[in-house]
């Protein structure tokens, strides 16, 4: 195995998924980000703001802090002659995404070098 995504395993001749095995350079490789990322007030820092401003004002500084928070999926899809089999991962920060279409790209420079064959 040169490369596993999720449930789609690439050799140098194949592309193995729940379907069957089909030739590597034959098949068409898709990632789509599904994930959103927000930005709020984190929960610590509201209570701590409401703590110390009893206290000065200066916990209203507290209210400043940010937190990003980043969920939803990455749909990675491989197709080909008669075949698609796409696989849903999970994404928890904007490193995954980065990291999966590392993952593709690789996925395809395999298709690229054996599609001339």
């Amino acid at each position: 195995m040169l490369i596993t995504i999720g449930d789609i395993a690439v050799t140098p001749e194949h592309v193995i998924t729940p379907q069957g095995r089909f030739p590597v350079g034959q098949v068409h490789w898709t990632l789509t980000d599904q994930s959103h990322t927000t930005s709020g007030i984190p929960a610590w820092a509201i209570v701590l703001a409401i703590i110390f401003f009893v206290f000065c004002l200066l916990g209203l500084l507290f209210l400043l802090a940010k937190e990003e928070r980043t969920v939803g999926w990455a749909q990675i899809g491989v197709q080909g002659p008669g075949f698609f089999h796409a696989v849903q991962l999970p994404v928890s920060s904007p490193y995954d995404i980065s990291r999966y279409q590392d993952m593709v790209n690789y996925a395809r420079s395999i298709t690229a070098s054996r599609s001339g064959r």
